[in-house]
C-alpha cells in the first residue's frame, strides 16, 4: 500500500466531502471502494467522518450544514492543497487574482486552512498541517490518485496557480485533446487541467478527484447498480481507463485503473 508520510508544498494532501446525506454517502463509498469509518464529533449532531482503507485515512465525509442545503448548494468533493505557510499563502491570492472565500482559521488544533475561489470560479482548500498532513494513502484502490481542474480559461488559470503556489505547466497529447499537467518543481506532478467546451454548459468550474480502482468498468457498474450515475463512461486515454460518476446525492468524482506501465 502506497503510505505517505508528508506532502511537499504545492501538492495535493487531502479530499473530502460535503454532502446533504452523509449516512448514505458513506454507505455508497463503502460499498464501492470499501472503506471503514472513524466519526469524529463536530458538535450540533455534526460528524467529520474519516475514511479508512485498511485502517489508514484516505478521506473523509461530513454533512453539510441546513443553510447550504436550503440554498441549494450542491453535494461536492473537495481537494486540498499542502503549504508551508497558510497566511503566507492566502495574502498572494487576492493579488494573483483569486479571492478568498474564507481567511485562515485553525482547525481543531490539527492544522490551519483557507478557502479559495481561483480567477476561473473553481474553488480550493490550502492546507497547513499542525497534527495532521492529509491522506496516509494514495495510488491505491479505493484512494485519491489525481486532482484535475476543469475550467472555462486555462490560461488565467496556469498564471493563477503558479503565482500561488510555484506551480508549472505544460499540454500534452491525451488522444485526441490537449490536457494541461501542473508540477511541481521540474519532475512531480501535482495534478492536471481541462479546458470545459459548450458541453459542459451549466456547469461550474472546479476540482475533479479521481480515486484509483483495479476496475474501472466493474466499479462504474457497481456505482450504478446503487443510485450512483454515468456521467462520462468508462474510456481509454494513455494513463488508463477513467470514468466520471455521482453519487446518489449528486457529487461528482472520477474513478481510473492506471496502466501497469
Amino acid at each position: 500500500m502506497p503510505s505517505m508520510t508528508s506532502y511537499e508544498h504545492g501538492a495535493p494532501c487531502w479530499t473530502d466531502l460535503a454532502t446533504s446525506e452523509p449516512a448514505r454517502a458513506k454507505s455508497f463509498y463503502s460499498m464501492l471502494f470499501g472503506w471503514t469509518y472513524v466519526d469524529n464529533d463536530m458538535g450540533n449532531g455534526q460528524f467529520y467522518s474519516m475514511a479508512q482503507l485498511n485502517g489508514v485515512d484516505a478521506g473523509a465525509i461530513y454533512g453539510q450544514g441546513a443553510e447550504e442545503i436550503e440554498q441549494g448548494i450542491p453535494a461536492r468533493w473537495s481537494t486540498y492543497i499542502n503549504v508551508d505557510d497558510v497566511d503566507a499563502a492566502a495574502a498572494k491570492v487576492v493579488p494573483a487574482g483569486g479571492t478568498l472565500m474564507m481567511e485562515p482559521f485553525d482547525v481543531m488544533g490539527v492544522g490551519r486552512m483557507a478557502l479559495v475561489f481561483d480567477p476561473t470560479g473553481a474553488v480550493v482548500a490550502l492546507w497547513q498541517f499542525k497534527q495532521d498532513f492529509g491522506a496516509r494513502v494514495v495510488n491505491e484502490p479505493g484512494a485519491m490518485t489525481w486532482h484535475e481542474l476543469m475550467t472555462r480559461d486555462t490560461d488565467v488559470a496556469a498564471d493563477f496557480y503558479e503565482r500561488l503556489l510555484g506551480w508549472h505547466s505544460h499540454s500534452e497529447d491525451m488522444g485526441g485533446f490537449d490536457y494541461t499537467v501542473f508540477h511541481l518543481g521540474e519532475e512531480y506532478p501535482a495534478g492536471g487541467m481541462v479546458e470545459m467546451d459548450d458541453s459542459y454548459a451549466g456547469v461550474r468550474p472546479h476540482w475533479m478527484v479521481y480515486f484509483s480502482v483495479s476496475d474501472c468498468d466493474a466499479t462504474v457498474a457497481l456505482a450504478v447498480a446503487n443510485a450512483g450515475k454515468v456521467v462520462v463512461p468508462p474510456t481509454d486515454i494513455p494513463p488508463g481507463r477513467f470514468a466520471i460518476l455521482s453519487d446518489p446525492q449528486g457529487a461528482t468524482f472520477a474513478v481510473m485503473t492506471v496502466n501497469e506501465e
